[in-house]
């Protein structure tokens, strides 16, 4: 399969078809070359886990398919079998050994206290911060992959006020990091992700470093209720089949291909459960997406006039 392939079947295809054939591709690369397997190191900072969660109901391919055929995960403080000190040393032989490993981080940094905020891990003669860990192993990653809109952003994490000090992976570094956002992120496009870099190497990236094949277009564009914006009739209330716009909905001003994708098995999304778009891919989520349930922006008539003909206590005709 050519890299051009591999976009527009990621772009345009989920369910059963998108497994089959992600799933196919990645056992033709490997059985060519076994030894393609990269080694992931997973850290787990400031968050709440639910990334590793969503990773746990990935179906295309699914979670065994990707540590038996994706990915060879060396270190994931929930997920791996060794503990304590062993697990720790399985860390350092990665990090030792191999010529080069994905490092992918979940949840946030905690940069106040010099990281005491946030303790990953504990020898007997010392703890171990996660912004300690992620320094420690970035300069010899191959590729460092933010997962989920803490470690991309900062997100629920940083939330004003903050008293942690919690910042996105790439900005605690100071350097570019590869960012699969959401809260959490969908599990494609973790999958999705990590198989473009091993097919392909790095993925084209928008100016917040997420993959485009991904976040390349607004949850607005491909909305299933985007006629009834067009025509400015919106709900009223949630529960009403019209566009939520004037109920909150941020799927204008949101990256992602939720309307396309769906969630849970490819079986439903927000919008489609009645529910407006908060905006979770985005670098300025949560604060900036207050409060949830005003529109995001005011609108202009057809004519270009700000805030002309912009509906106000429920639905225009």
């Amino acid at each position: 399969m050519t890299r051009e392939e591999f976009l527009a079947f990621s772009r345009s295809t989920s369910g059963q078809e998108y497994r089959e054939r992600v799933t196919g591709t990645l056992s033709e690369f490997y059985s060519a070359s076994p030894e393609r397997r990269m080694p992931v190191i997973w850290v787990e900072a400031g968050g709440c886990g639910g990334n590793t969660i969503s990773l746990l109901n990935a179906m295309g391919p699914n979670f065994q398919q990707v540590m038996e055929g994706l990915i060879d995960l060396r270190f994931h403080n929930t997920l791996m079998w060794p503990e304590d000190d062993a697990a720790l040393e399985e860390l350092d032989r990665t990090v030792r050994g191999s010529p080069g490993f994905i490092l992918m981080v979940e949840g946030a940094v905690s940069s106040r206290d010099q990281g005491r905020l946030c303790l990953v891990a504990a020898r007997e003669d010392r703890m171990i911060s996660g912004s300690a860990l992620i320094r420690r192993l970035a300069p010899r990653a191959s590729y460092i992959v933010a997962v989920g809109d803490c470690a991309c952003f900062g997100g629920p994490t940083a939330a004003r006020p903050n008293p942690s000090g919690s910042v996105g992976v790439g900005r605690f570094l100071r350097r570019k990091v590869i960012n699969v956002s959401g809260c959490p992120a969908h599990p494609d496009w973790m999958v999705g992700t990590l198989a473009h870099l091993l097919l392909f190497g790095e993925p084209e990236m928008d100016e917040h470093g997420r993959p485009t094949l991904f976040y390349g277009e607004t949850v607005h564009d491909r909305c299933t209720r985007r006629s009834f914006f067009d025509q400015r009739v919106f709900a009223r209330k949630l529960g009403d089949p019209e566009c939520m716009f004037e109920l909150g909905c941020k799927g204008p001003i949101t990256f992602a291909d939720c309307p396309v994708r769906q969630w849970n098995c490819y079986q439903n999304w927000p919008v489609k459960g009645n529910t407006p778009c908060i905006g979770c891919t985005e670098p300025t989520f949560p604060d900036g997406m207050e409060p949830f349930f005003k529109p995001p922006f005011e609108l202009e008539d057809r004519d270009g006039a700000p805030g002309a003909g912009r509906p106000r206590g429920g639905r225009r005709r």
